[in-house]
């Protein structure tokens, strides 16, 4: 026995929105594809958070330090142009330190840690009440503290755009 006519082109119809979906790839970020491409350029990965900078492009502080110059600084700013010009307006940037003195002590570094990259991103084109500085002190190592190696790791800043 024949289908009607208007069950097959339901299917034909129905399959086609399938195909098409399966071949669209999914913008749940609120981020355009060209932003999503100089976000992965510069080195920032998706996460949990949203597009975080990459391990290996963090700003990394010497012990006690909160200040950025030469090379570290012009990388920042260049960083801070890319995205920019990217259209990305809102950042949050997350200080850190390692797990040395007080907490009291590091929440206050870790706050000065990100005021300084924040202060290179507004000179890179970034309205100032666009980023977000968050002091985040010891409570998020990426790397052992019993070690000086792991400790460097750990004084670092984040720069992250939501994915909101």
């Amino acid at each position: 026995m024949l289908k009607p006519v208007w069950k097959t082109w339901a299917c034909a119809i129905a399959a086609s929105l399938l195909l098409a979906a399966c071949q669209t790839a999914p913008v749940a970020t609120g981020l355009s594809p060209a932003q999503i491409t100089v976000l992965q350029r510069e080195g920032f990965a998706l996460t949990s958070e949203g597009w975080e900078l990459g391990l290996s492009d963090k700003v990394l502080f010497g012990f006690n330090e909160d200040l950025i110059e030469g090379e570290r600084a012009a990388n920042v700013q260049r960083i801070g142009r890319a995205l920019s010009g990217a259209g990305i307006e809102r950042l949050r940037v997350d200080g850190h330190t390692d797990d040395a003195g007080s907490a009291e002590y590091n929440q206050s570094l870790s706050v000065r840690r990100a005021e300084a990259v924040a202060r290179l991103l507004a000179g890179a084109g970034f309205a100032p009440e666009n980023i977000e500085v968050r002091g985040l002190g010891k409570s998020r190592p990426v790397a052992d503290n019993r070690n000086a190696a792991g400790r460097a790791e750990n004084r670092r800043v984040a720069i992250i755009v939501s994915v909101d």
